[in-house]
This record gives C-alpha cells, structure tokens and sequence, in this order.
C-alpha cells in the first residue's frame, strides 16, 4: 500500500484529491495537511511514501516546504499539485526538490504524474517543460 499525504489549505480540494487517489486500490491517504508548517510536522513524525503538495498556503509556499523536506527525506517523491502551474514555476519545483507539477484542474494527468513518481520518474506537462 501507497501511503500518500495531502497538502492544501482548501478542504473541499484535499476531498477531491484523496477520492481522486484512492481510486487506486494500492494507493491510501493516510493524511492531510493544511498548511506547510502542519505538513513539515506531519512528514517529520509520520513519512509518507509519496506527498501532494499545493503551491499557495497560508504560512509557507510548497516550494519552501519541498525544500526542507527533500533536505531531511530525499527519497519521498513530491508532486506540485497547482492552480498556477506555469514554466518558471516549473523550473523552480525541480530546483527545491520537487519530482512532478500538475495542473489541479487535469484529474487525467494527477493519476499519471503520482504513478510516474512512484515509479522513479518525473512528470513535468510539456507546456512546463525546460
């Protein structure tokens, strides 16, 4: 089983993340966050095997927290889940250790890019390619 963590400060999106997810029988959220600082926490106490990350937060931005976790868990992919997925905010997700980005609004290419970072891969959309 896929242990996976939530990151987004809007309820009805981590809902719609975690139905979305679990529709994979091998995949399981086992936990949410709301804000970046909850999910360091999180993270810190509990490691996930795979996190979903939103960009904009009320505390810290997901870039700032994929920083410090790929700091202390480099192995745990993390993927940028976004409203405002563009190509520079593209090239600075892999600077801070991020393995994937994707837009919220294609349900498509979130199952896609969580199973390529499950399997070693990155998954950046060609209009956010280098």
């Amino acid at each position: 089983m896929i242990r996976i963590l939530v990151v987004d400060d809007n309820p009805a999106v981590r809902s719609y993340l975690r139905t979305l997810l679990e529709q994979k029988s091998t995949w399981q959220v086992v936990d949410e966050a709301r804000t970046g600082g909850e999910a360091l926490h999180r993270v810190k106490t509990n490691p996930p095997d795979m996190i979903l990350l939103d960009f904009q937060m009320p505390d810290l931005n997901g870039l700032d927290v994929a920083r410090q976790i790929s700091g202390i868990f480099p192995e745990i992919p993390i993927l940028l889940v976004t409203i405002h997925l563009s190509k520079q905010l593209a090239d600075e997700a892999r600077k801070a250790g991020i393995r994937g980005a994707c837009a919220k609004s294609d349900v498509g290419s979130i199952v896609e890019a969580v199973d390529a970072l499950l399997h070693d891969r990155t998954y950046f959309p060609a209009n956010a390619a280098v």
